[in-house]
This record gives C-alpha cells, sequence and structure tokens, in this order.
C-alpha cells in the first residue's frame, strides 16, 4: 500500500483528485456544447487575474503566497462590446450589432502556499450583469442571459528564481524573479452565454520580472491550450499569450505605484468566412488569423506593512493590431481589484514579518516594550556608585 508521509504531499493527491473530477463532471456537462457556426461556447473575458502577490494586473507575478498562508481577493472587470455580430447588410459596409453589450464580471480568487515556493490557486468567475443581443440576430433564439456562472480556473504556480522577502524599496531586494504556472480552467460555465469554453482549457505560463529600487518590468510567456469554437467565422482555438508592463512607484512604501501593460493572444486556428446556404449558414478557412490585444494603465497601492493588502485599479481597451477589433476584445475595459496575499516579508530578518513588525528595519524579538520587532531601549551607566 502505497504510503504518503508527507502532509503536503497529501494535499496534492487531493487536489489532483478533486481537479479530475471536476474536469470529468464539466467534460460531461459541456457535451451539448456541440461545434456549429453560430457557437456561443466563447469565454468573452479573455482578463484571468492570479490570487498571488503581483504588481501587474494583466501580467503574472512571480512572488507567491508565503508558507502555510491563505490569499484572498476580487477583481471586478467591466467590459464594452467583446463580443460583436457583423451583418453584411444593410448598408454598403454591413452594420455591427452586439451580441454582448455591457458586462460586468467578478472573479474571486485563492491562494494557498504549500511552501514559500509552492502555491495553490483557485478562481471563481461570475457575470453579475451584462446586456446584449446574444446570437438572437441570426439564430432567433432567446436573448443573452442577465447573469451567468463562468468557467472555474484553478492551478499551481512555483517560484524558480526568488527575490529576498524584504521591503522591495531596499537595495538588497532588488533582482530577477521567474516562476511557472499551470492553470486548467474547467467548463463549468454557461455555454450559452459568452462565459464558457468547449472543453477544458490548459494554461502553462512563465513569468519574469526584474526590480530595482522603484523601477519594475515584467513579462509572461505561455499558451491557452482549447478546443476550436467557431462563432460566425471568428474561430477561438488554441492561442499564445504575451504580456509585458513596466511600472514605477510613485511614492514610497508602495503607497503608490503606476504600471503600464499590454498583452496580446494571438490565436492559431486559422479563422472562417461564413455564407448563407439552402442548408444553412457554412464556414470555410479563408487564411487569416487574428490577434486579441489589449492594453492597460493602472494604478495600485498597498497602504498596510508589509504589502499584503492591495488595491489596484486599471483602464484599457483595444490594442489596434488589425483594422477591426477582434473578438474578445472590448472597446474599452476598467479592472478593480482588492487581494490580500501574504507575502511573508521580514525586512530586518529578525523573524518578526514586517506586517506586525513596529520597526522593520531594527532587528528586535517579538515581544518589547517599544513593540514587536523593535529593540529593548538600554539604559546609560548607572550614576549611583560614580566617584566625585
Amino acid at each position: 500500500m502505497l504510503r504518503l508521509a508527507s502532509p503536503r504531499a497529501r494535499h496534492l493527491v487531493v487536489c489532483a483528485a478533486l481537479g479530475a473530477g471536476v474536469l470529468g463532471w464539466a467534460g460531461a456537462a459541456r457535451a451539448d456544447c456541440t461545434v456549429t457556426v453560430l457557437s456561443p461556447c466563447v469565454d468573452s473575458d479573455t482578463l484571468w487575474p492570479h490570487a498571488g502577490p503581483s504588481e501587474f494586473l494583466t501580467v503574472g507575478g512571480t512572488e507567491t503566497v508565503a508558507s502555510n498562508r491563505i490569499a484572498f481577493g476580487l477583481v471586478s472587470t467591466y467590459l464594452s462590446r467583446p463580443v460583436v455580430i457583423h451583418s453584411a447588410s444593410p448598408g454598403p459596409s454591413g452594420s455591427d450589432r452586439p451580441a454582448v453589450d455591457n458586462q460586468i464580471d467578478a472573479t474571486f480568487l485563492f491562494g494557498y502556499g504549500l511552501t514559500d515556493r509552492l502555491e495553490l490557486d483557485l478562481a471563481l468567475p461570475v457575470t453579475v450583469f451584462q446586456d446584449g443581443a446574444g446570437t438572437s440576430p441570426i439564430s432567433g433564439g432567446p436573448a443573452l442571459p442577465t447573469t451567468a456562472t463562468r468557467d472555474l480556473r484553478f492551478g499551481l504556480t512555483y517560484a524558480i528564481l526568488t527575490r529576498p522577502r524584504k521591503n522591495p524599496e531596499r537595495h538588497d531586494a532588488s533582482g530577477l524573479g521567474l516562476a511557472a504556472r499551470f492553470e486548467t480552467s474547467a467548463p463549468t460555465g454557461d455555454g450559452g452565454a459568452f462565459a464558457a469554453d468547449r472543453g477544458a482549457v490548459f494554461s502553462p505560463s512563465l513569468a519574469l520580472d526584474y526590480r530595482s529600487h522603484r523601477f519594475f518590468i515584467g513579462g509572461e510567456l505561455g499558451l491557452r491550450v482549447r478546443p476550436t469554437t467557431d462563432f460566425l467565422g471568428a474561430r477561438i482555438g488554441t492561442q499564445g499569450v504575451v504580456a509585458a508592463g513596466v511600472g514605477f512607484d510613485v511614492l514610497l512604501h508602495e503607497l503608490l505605484s503606476v504600471t503600464a501593460e499590454a498583452r496580446a493572444l494571438p490565436v492559431f486556428v486559422e479563422q472562417a468566412s461564413v455564407q448563407q446556404t439552402l442548408s444553412g449558414l457554412v464556414s470555410s478557412a479563408n487564411g487569416t488569423y487574428i490577434t486579441p490585444a489589449e492594453w492597460m494603465v493602472t494604478a495600485r497601492s498597498a497602504p498596510l506593512p508589509g504589502g499584503d493588502v492591495s488595491l489596484q485599479l486599471g483602464v484599457g481597451g483595444w490594442l489596434p493590431t488589425s483594422g477591426s477589433a477582434p473578438i474578445t476584445v472590448p472597446r474599452f475595459r476598467v479592472a478593480l481589484g482588492l487581494t490580500f496575499a501574504p507575502r511573508g516579508r521580514d525586512t530586518d530578518g529578525d523573524g518578526v514579518l514586517d506586517a506586525i513588525d513596529r520597526c522593520p528595519t531594527e532587528p528586535g524579538p517579538k515581544t518589547s516594550e517599544r513593540g514587536p520587532g523593535c529593540p529593548q531601549e538600554t539604559m546609560g551607566p548607572s550614576t549611583e556608585n560614580r566617584k566625585p
């Protein structure tokens, strides 16, 4: 009989079993999402935020949650017209009608540090409001539902290269960070609401960043491997993930940072043209490819000691890579995120975390008259027995 002595090993086995069960159930639930020319099984929101610490909103970070600590957060996004139906009439240039017009999504994030390098992640996204025509202009079916469940995601992050867990403004906290991430999206969302893929999506990626005092840059490279869905010739299948960002701490102690970010999701599947025939809509490959891409400018604040709690606000939109915006690219996007991700920083190395250390740059005991982590006050030499 196989025995797993390590509690963390048992945790990994349980998580793997639960993940396999979710994927199996989700695959059965998505069996009715057949391949058609008008399939709504497209995830209209391509922003996949992560639960762990990060200076960026759209670029994956390289830090992980401290060992045996839990992270959680909420990222809410507003998208304007991420899915649009282009009709050949009326008029010579045709007309556009949004299948998804306005959309507000919320993603609940959870993370757990198995070690100081290995983190487990879970994301539960939902659509709290949306409007639009759905597929009704073409199929004559029902309009888009107002709310929807979206595909849940789970995975892990492993920090390959780490920086010291110290105040990022210190000289000895600068340097490179590198992390590997593997995430799986289970098709548990509403297939008819542009909230779910046809099947499971597997997303491996590498994130690299560099910090030099108040200046930092980051990048991410990966894949989203998925079955192909055809929505009126716009085919979404396996994609690349290319993201980059640059930022600067405007105020000290992470009170205010600003970043400029960009990401592109090139689709490796050939696009198609759709024609109406006696037997219905027919899609045929046309030799073109699309690259959904967005830019975003964000402001971030981590006002509490240790930088564990952060608030991020980002505004962005379509980054033109072609004459018209591809499917899943909104006209503009607004994102607001609030996360608690314990970083385990101990700048002075005294065993008292910066989050509770009253003197984070001076080593001291856990209990002190001046406060946790502060050196004990020393008295000057006694004058009682001094000679005159």
